[in-house]
């Protein structure tokens, strides 16, 4: 490598997983939910208009019955192969980031022995030992932070070609009782990092990483059944919903600055901001707070493209998603061009909070 060059991350291709299984508003009109012990006495159908109504969520989609995690992983890694146009053997990692590994329809036990990232390598038949797989369990934002190790691995020169998968099946441990419920979903999205040299920034820039364990690591949990009857003994996804927006409103703006401004660049050279999809309004009240911090008080539209109406909230999964779509014109009304800015800002259970500032 030349003296005036130097290693970035770059994205080589992409790749998703969206199941066909559509699981509209209605599908949850015979649930009885139940809150604090009690059954929720309000109409069902208004429950699931006002719930729509806040999170921006029509529809989310759920792996069918035959499809693991590692199965919609594969799938969704296989497409970005086939994009990058590339020999699977040359990859030199594979960074599987879920929270709830293998899951079998009808039943609560999760299965991550062997790591996802193993099974993966396996079902893409990939025989070059020197391909090294592993998985990261970081919340939400796992897919965030697996491209920000894909980086690091880069760098550093211990690798050439990273590929980063967000991928869950969250349908098989949600709780039906529970009116949160009807925010998750299933889907999976991969992405291939690859080194390349160049004289000016491109690719990862910068990137911001926080925990706030301390006061904040109960806002997602596993626990019981809202359902006091209920007695599977199983453990399902649990949120504090009013407290998660919180604190998410006012941490992930100042972690997103803090990527911009490490960056070197202003908030308005950013084109795109490929947000994880939690939540509508929280996510536009996000942005809102953002150009706040600089002063502004519109954010510019057509800035962050938002699939959450159709796919719902697919945790690990939505970024990458996102990104893949994108790429491939497949959101109306974006589009990426060569030399723009871009971010990518998570946040989810520990809680932690992690944004990438990418120049495409």
């Amino acid at each position: 490598m030349s003296n005036n060059k130097h290693l970035y991350s770059v994205i080589a291709g992409t790749g998703s997983y969206i199941p066909e299984k559509i699981i509209s508003g209605d599908s949850f009109l015979n649930s009885t939910f139940y809150e604090n012990g009690a059954v929720i006495e309000k109409n069902i159908s208004d429950i699931i208009s006002k719930f729509s109504e806040i999170t921006e969520i029509v529809e989310r989609r759920y792996a069918d019955d035959t499809m693991l995690n590692s199965n919609i992983a594969t799938v969704a890694a296989q497409r970005a192969l086939d994009d990058a146009g590339i020999d699977k053997e040359t990859l030199d990692h594979i960074i599987f980031c879920h929270n709830f590994g293998d899951i079998q329809p009808g039943s609560n036990s999760m299965d991550i022995l062997p790591s996802l990232a193993a099974k993966v390598k396996q079902q893409l038949e990939i025989t070059n030992p020197d391909c090294v797989a592993y998985d990261i369990i970081f919340g939400c934002p796992g897919w965030v932070q697996g491209s920000i190790q894909a980086n690091y691995l880069i760098k550093s020169g211990d690798a050439k070609r990273v590929l980063v998968i967000g991928s869950e099946t969250l349908s098989r441990i949600i709780d039906p009782h529970d009116r949160d419920s009807m925010i998750f979903s299933d889907g999976a999205g991969a992405v291939i990092y690859e080194a390349a040299e160049s004289e000016e920034p491109v690719g990862m820039i910068a990137h911001k990483t926080q925990t706030f364990a301390g006061n904040y690591s109960s806002l997602l949990i596993m626990g019981c059944s809202s359902n006091p009857d209920a007695q599977d003994g199983n453990s399902y996804l649990k949120m504090n919903g009013r407290k998660l927006y919180e604190f998410a409103v006012i941490n992930v703006p100042q972690v997103v600055k803090m990527a911009i401004d490490k960056a070197g660049i202003s908030i308005e050279d950013i084109k795109t901001v490929f947000i994880h999809q939690a939540n509508g309004k929280m996510d536009n009240a996000i942005m809102k707070r953002l150009f706040k911090l600089y002063g502004l008080d519109a954010v510019p539209e057509n800035l962050v493209p938002m699939t959450i109406s159709w796919l719902g909230n697919s945790s690990v999964a939505t970024i990458p998603t996102l990104i893949d779509l994108v790429l491939k014109e497949k959101v109306a009304g974006y589009k990426v061009n060569k030399g723009e800015y871009a971010i990518f800002a998570s946040v989810g259970a520990g809680m932690h909070i992690n944004a990438i500032v990418y120049k495409f």
